[in-house]
C-alpha cells in the first residue's frame, strides 16, 4: 500500500482530507508545524516546517503520492514577508523535494481567490490568469506565484495537478479560516454592515473528496475547481439569520467604503493590537473583482458532486453559536 503526505495536514481541509484517506485505508502522514486538535487514527503525525528542506525530504520518505495543503490561509499577519516565505517558497521547497525523490503524483492546493478574469470574454477558471503583480495584494500574489511554481513544474513533466477548493465551510473550524470567520463575525453583531458580492460556499468535506478525485483522475497540470454553490453575500445573510432565529439590521456598503475602512482597520491591526483585523482592503478587493466560478469541468471530468450548501451552512451556525461562538 502506498504511503501519502499531507503538507499543512492540520488545518481546516487538511484534516479532513486526512480522515477522507484514512477511511479509504490510505496509509497517511501528515507535516505541519501545529500539532493536530484531534487525531486521526492510525496517521502518522511529524512536526516540521515546509521551509526545511531536510524535513521535507525525511517527510517524503517511503511516499507515492502528496497533497501539498500547507499554507497561510488568512489576509493579515504581523509579518508580511511571511506570505511569500510559506506560499510560495514553501511550495518551491516541497515541489523541489518531490520531485527528487520521483513521487508519482503531486496535488497542488491553490485557492479561487487568484482567479479573476484576464478579460471581460474570457472565463476566469481558464488558463490563462492574470499575473501576479495585478493581484489584489500579497496574499494573493504569493498564491499565485506558488500556483506558477507549480504549474511549471507539471509543463516539465512533473504529474501535478491543482486542485482550487473556494470557500469551505463546515464543523471543526477550530483555527477559524476566513469563511467561518467572515460568518461569525456576522453572527456577533445584531447590525451587520456587508458588501454584496458573489461568494461560493462549499462544504469542506466535498472539498476533501474533490482533492482525492483531482488526485486519482485529474489530467496532470490541468486545474479543477472545488466548489459548491455561487449566492450573494445579502441572500447568505438572509439564510443566516432564518437559521440561528435572530433579527439584523443589514445596510450595504459601497466598495470604495468597505476597502477605505478596512484599510484602516488595518494600519490598527499593524500599529496598535497586532491581532487580526474584521476585514481587509485585499480582502475587499477579491470581493469587488468577484464572478461566480464553474465546477463543470471538476463534475465532468472527476465526477465531484458537492452537496447543497444550505444543509452545511446550518451545520457551521450550530458549530459556531454551540462551541467557537459561545457569547456569541
Amino acid at each position: 500500500m502506498t504511503r501519502v503526505l499531507v503538507t499543512g495536514g492540520t488545518g481546516f481541509i487538511g484534516q479532513h482530507l486526512v480522515s477522507a484517506l484514512a477511511a479509504g485505508g490510505r496509509r497517511v502522514r501528515v507535516l505541519d508545524i501545529r500539532p493536530p486538535t484531534c487525531a486521526v487514527p492510525d496517521v502518522e503525525y511529524v512536526a516540521g516546517s515546509v521551509l526545511d528542506p531536510n524535513q521535507v525530504d525525511a517527510a517524503l520518505h517511503d511516499v507515492a503520492e502528496v497533497y501539498h495543503l500547507a499554507g497561510l490561509p488568512g489576509m493579515w499577519i504581523p509579518r508580511k514577508s511571511d506570505f511569500y516565505a510559506v506560499n510560495c517558497h514553501g511550495t518551491e521547497v516541497v515541489v523541489a523535494a518531490a520531485r527528487k525523490r520521483g513521487i508519482a503524483r503531486f496535488l497542488h492546493c491553490s485557492t479561487e481567490s487568484i482567479l479573476f478574469r484576464p478579460s471581460p470574454l474570457q472565463d476566469a477558471s481558464e488558463s490563462s490568469l492574470l499575473p501576479p503583480q495585478e493581484m489584489p495584494g500579497l496574499y494573493t500574489r504569493s498564491k499565485m506565484l506558488a500556483e506558477q511554481c507549480a504549474a511549471q513544474a507539471a509543463a516539465s513533466g512533473f504529474p501535478l495537478i491543482i486542485g482550487t477548493p473556494t470557500m469551505p465551510i463546515g464543523p471543526h473550524d477550530h483555527n477559524l479560516t476566513p469563511p467561518t470567520a467572515m460568518l461569525r463575525h456576522f453572527l456577533s453583531g445584531r447590525v451587520q454592515l456587508y458588501l454584496d458580492f458573489i461568494v461560493n460556499l462549499v462544504d469542506v468535506r466535498d472539498v476533501a473528496v474533490g482533492l482525492i478525485l483531482a488526485m486519482e483522475h485529474g489530467q496532470i497540470g490541468h486545474r479543477y475547481i472545488l466548489g459548491g454553490e455561487s449566492i450573494s453575500l445579502k441572500n447568505i445573510l438572509q439564510l443566516m439569520s432564518t437559521i440561528s432565529g435572530r433579527r439584523y439590521v443589514s445596510i450595504p456598503v459601497p466598495g470604495r467604503v468597505a476597502e477605505m475602512s478596512a484599510a484602516m482597520l488595518e494600519f490598527i491591526s499593524d500599529h496598535v493590537t497586532h491581532r487580526p483585523p474584521t476585514g481587509t482592503a485585499e480582502g475587499v478587493r477579491i470581493a469587488l473583482r468577484a464572478t461566480e466560478l464553474s465546477i463543470e469541468k471538476s463534475q465532468r471530468e472527476l465526477g465531484y458532486a458537492p452537496r447543497p450548501i444550505e444543509p452545511t451552512l446550518r451545520e457551521t451556525i450550530a458549530y459556531l453559536l454551540g462551541g467557537r461562538g459561545k457569547g456569541l
